[in-house]
C-alpha cells in the first residue's frame, strides 16, 4: 500500500472524503483564528505522522530555501508583521499532505485531483504566498515518489504534483528547480510527468523560461532550468505547448549555456565549456535546431539584431548560435547566402579571435552542409590564412574545416598540396598538442586521397610534402601527447600505402616499441631511394636535438647515427658532418643519460662516415680511436629506451591486463 510508504498517521482513515473534510476543517479553524486569535492548542498525538528516515522536513532552513520567481519581493509568510504559524496548523498540513498521498490507490483521478484543489483553498484560506507549502509537498512527493509502487499508484502520485501545478505553477517549479541541479531520477521523473499533463506544460515551460532569462538570479538556476528543460522537451507531446515562444525559449536557452559557460565554478559544479580551449557546444545547439525548423523566422527575427549587440557577451552568444543554425539546411533556404558569406567575411577581419574563430566555423557549415564542396575562392584562403593563427582554437577549426573539404567528393587535392607544401610541416611541430595531431591527420587525409587513381604512388606537390615532412612523423612516434604519436603513426601508415615502401610492420615497431632495429631497417630504405633527400633529413633532424622532451632528443640522436651509417660519403658534405658532430657533442653534457648514451654511438658514427671522406683529422671525440687498418663502419649498437608509450587502456581510464 502507498501508505505504508508514506508513515500514514496511526489509526486514521483514508480517503477522499477524509482528505476533503481535513482540508475544509483547515480553512474554517484559520477562518477563526482570524477572527480572534487565541493560543494555539497542542496537536493531537494521533495527527502526529511518523518521522520516515531521511525524509525532509515540513520547513526547511533558510539556507535552503530556492530562490524566488518574479513576485520574490512580496512579504513572505511568517515576517514581522505576520502572527506565528501555529503548530497545530503546521501539523494539520503536513497530515494533509501525508494523507493525500497514502490515499492515492483508493481516490482515483478525479478524487486526486479535486484533493490537490481542496488542498490549495485551504492554503490560500490565510490569505499568503504558498510557497513555503508548496515547496514541502513538492519535497514529500520528491522523497517519496520512487518508492511508490509502479502502475496506478505512482501515476496517481504524479497526478497530484499536476493538479497543484495546475493552480500555483510558479511555486511548483521553484520548488523542483534546486533538486534539478544534479538532476537525480527522481526529479526527471517529476519534471516529464509535469511536461506529460496538456494542461500544466505551457505553464511550466513558460515559467522555466522566467528562470533562464532571470538576469539578477544566480547561475546556478539558470543551469538547473536548462536540465529541467532537457527533460520536459524530451517528451515529444511537449514539443506543442512551446508553441509561440520558441524562438524565444531556444535563444534564451543559449544565451544562458554561453553565459553560464563563461562564468566562474565552484570546485562542486560541472564545467559546461572552456572558452579559451574548445569553444560553445555547437553541436548541441544544431541539435536543437533539428526541431525548430518551423520557426525559424521568428528565431531569426529575435537573433539577428543581436549580431550588431553593443554588450559583448549578448553579441559572442547569438554569433556562436548563428554559426551553429548554418549546419542546418533551412537556414540556408531561409538566408541569402550571398549575405551569410559578406557577413563571415567581415568577421575575418575582426580584432577579437573568437570572432575570426566563429567566422571560420560558419564558413565551413555553409560551405559543407550539402554534401559537397561550395565557395571554395572564400573558403580557402580564409582557412589557409587561419593555419598561422596565434590561437588555437582559429588553428585547429582550419585545420579540421580543412580535412572535411578533403573527405568530400571532387575534393581540390592539387590545389591543397601545393598551397599546404609551406604550411602544414610547421604545425607538425606546433606547441599545442591538439595542433601537431590535426596537422598530422590532415596531411595524412590528404595522402589518402592524393594516392586515388595512382598507379606509381604520390607525385608532384603531395609528394614533395610528405618527403619533407617524413623526419617530423618518425620522431612525432615518440611525442609525449598520445594523440600527436598515434595521428603521426596513421599518417605515415598511409603513406606507406601510398608511395609503396612495404615498411607499415617497422613503422608499427617504432611506434610502439621503440626499436633501433626496426628504425634501422626504414633508415636504410630511405638512404636507398632517396639518397638526395638524405642531407635534408640530416639537417631537420639535428634540429630535434634541442628539444625539450627527453623523447624526441633520444629519438633524434639515433635517427643522425643511422642516417649516417647507411650514407654514402659522397652524399654528404663534410660541413653537415661537421655541424652533426658539435650537435651531438653538446648532448654530452644532457640531463638526461638516456640520451648521453644514444649521442655517444651516433657520435662514432658520424665520425666513421668523415674518416671515410678523409675528413676525420679535425676531429676529435673521446673515446673513439680509428684505425687505418679497420675501414669498414660497424652498425651502431644502441641501449634500450626508458621511455615506453603509454598504455591505451590507461588512456580511457581502464586497467591493464594482471
Amino acid at each position: 500500500m502507498a501508505g505504508g510508504v508514506w508513515g500514514r498517521a496511526r489509526g486514521a482513515p483514508v480517503g477522499a472524503l477524509t482528505l476533503t473534510a481535513l482540508a475544509e476543517g483547515i480553512r474554517a479553524s484559520q477562518g477563526e483564528r482570524a477572527a480572534a486569535p487565541s493560543k494555539d492548542p497542542e496537536p493531537e498525538p494521533e495527527l502526529e505522522p511518523e518521522a520516515e528516515p531521511g525524509s525532509v522536513p515540513t520547513n526547511p532552513p533558510a539556507a535552503q530555501e530556492p530562490c524566488s520567481p518574479p513576485h520574490a519581493q512580496d512579504p513572505a509568510p511568517g515576517g514581522p508583521h505576520q502572527p506565528p504559524q501555529s503548530s497545530w496548523e503546521e501539523g494539520a498540513l503536513s497530515d494533509l499532505a501525508l494523507y493525500t498521498a497514502a490515499c492515492l490507490e483508493e481516490a482515483g483521478v478525479a478524487g486526486t485531483q479535486a484533493t490537490a484543489l481542496t488542498l490549495s483553498s485551504a492554503l490560500e484560506a490565510r490569505g499568503e504566498r504558498l510557497e513555503d507549502q508548496v515547496h514541502a509537498l513538492v519535497r514529500g512527493l520528491l522523497a517519496q515518489v520512487s518508492g511508490l509502487a509502479e502502475g496506478r499508484p505512482r501515476r496517481a502520485a504524479l497526478r497530484v504534483l499536476s493538479s497543484l501545478a495546475l493552480e500555483h505553477s510558479q511555486d511548483v517549479v521553484w520548488a523542483l528547480l534546486p533538486c534539478s541541479l544534479p538532476l537525480d531520477r527522481a526529479a526527471a521523473e517529476l519534471w516529464r510527468s509535469l511536461s506529460r499533463n496538456q494542461r500544466v506544460n505551457g505553464q511550466v515551460l513558460v515559467q522555466l523560461l522566467w528562470a533562464l532569462k532571470g538576469a539578477a538570479g544566480p547561475k546556478q538556476e539558470a543551469l538547473a532550468a536548462t536540465r529541467a528543460l532537457g527533460e520536459m522537451l524530451s517528451v515529444s507531446g511537449c514539443v506543442g505547448a512551446t508553441r509561440g515562444f520558441y524562438p524565444h525559449l531556444l535563444l534564451a536557452l543559449v544565451t544562458q549555456l554561453h553565459e553560464l559557460a563563461q562564468g566562474p565554478h565552484s570546485p562542486d559544479t560541472p564545467k559546461a565549456w572552456a572558452p579559451s580551449h574548445h569553444g560553445p557546444p555547437l553541436s548541441h545547439t544544431s541539435a536543437m535546431v533539428a526541431h525548430a525548423d518551423h520557426h525559424l523566422r521568428g528565431l531569426f527575427a529575435d537573433l539577428l539584431p543581436q549580431l550588431r549587440s553593443a554588450d559583448d557577451a549578448q553579441r559572442l552568444t547569438a554569433m556562436a548560435f548563428f554559426t551553429g543554425l548554418l549546419q542546418s539546411w533551412p537556414t540556408t533556404r531561409l538566408l541569402r547566402e550571398e549575405v551569410i558569406l559578406e557577413r563571415l567575411r567581415a568577421w575575418q577581419g575582426d580584432p577579437e579571435p573568437t570572432v575570426r574563430w566563429l567566422g571560420l566555423l560558419g564558413l565551413g557549415h555553409l560551405a559543407l552542409n550539402r554534401g559537397k564542396v561550395r565557395h571554395v575562392t572564400v573558403l580557402l584562403p580564409a582557412l589557409l590564412g587561419a593555419l598561422g593563427e596565434g590561437d588555437a582554437r582559429l588553428v585547429g577549426a582550419a585545420l579540421g574545416a580543412l580535412r572535411r573539404i578533403l573527405l568530400q567528393p571532387r575534393a581540390p587535392v592539387r590545389c591543397l598540396s601545393t598551397e599546404l607544401g609551406l604550411r602544414l610541416p610547421p604545425l607538425l611541430d606546433d606547441a599545442r598538442d591538439s595542433v601537431r595531431a590535426s596537422a598530422a591527420g590532415l596531411l595524412g587525409t590528404l595522402v589518402r586521397r592524393g594516392q586515388g587513381g595512382l598507379r606509381v604512388g604520390l607525385r608532384g606537390p603531395l609528394r614533395k610534402l610528405v618527403l619533407k615532412s617524413l623526419v617530423p612523423l618518425l620522431l612525432r612516434l615518440h611525442d609525449p601527447s598520445l594523440d600527436a604519436a598515434e595521428s603521426s603513426e596513421w599518417t605515415l601508415a598511409r603513406c606507406d600505402r601510398a608511395l609503396r615502401w612495404g615498411l607499415l610492420e617497422e613503422v608499427v615497431t617504432v611506434a610502439h616499441y621503440d626499436s633501433p632495429e626496426a628504425l634501422s631497417h626504414i633508415c636504410h630504405r630511405l638512404v636507398q631511394w632517396y639518397p638526395s633527400h638524405v642531407p635534408s633529413f640530416l639537417s631537420q633532424t639535428q634540429g630535434y636535438l634541442r628539444s625539450p622532451e627527453d623523447p624526441l632528443r633520444r629519438g633524434a640522436a639515433m635517427l643522425i647515427g643511422l642516417l649516417v651509417h647507411h650514407s654514402s660519403p659522397r652524399h654528404i658534405s663534410s660541413d653537415l658532418l661537421d655541424s652533426l658532430f658539435q650537435g651531438l657533442g653538446q648532448l654530452q653534457s644532457d640531463r638526461e643519460l638516456a640520451v648521453v648514451a644514444v649521442a655517444q654511438v651516433s657520435s662514432q658514427q658520424v665520425a666513421l662516415l668523415a674518416r671515410a671522406q678523409g675528413c676525420g683529422r679535425g676531429l676529435h671525440f673521446p673515446g673513439f680511436r680509428p684505425s687505418p687498418t679497420h675501414p669498414s663502419r660497424p652498425p651502431p649498437v644502441y641501449p634500450d629506451s626508458p621511455f615506453q608509450r603509454r598504455s591505451v587502456a590507461g588512456r580511457w581510464g581502464c586497467l591493464g591486463p594482471g
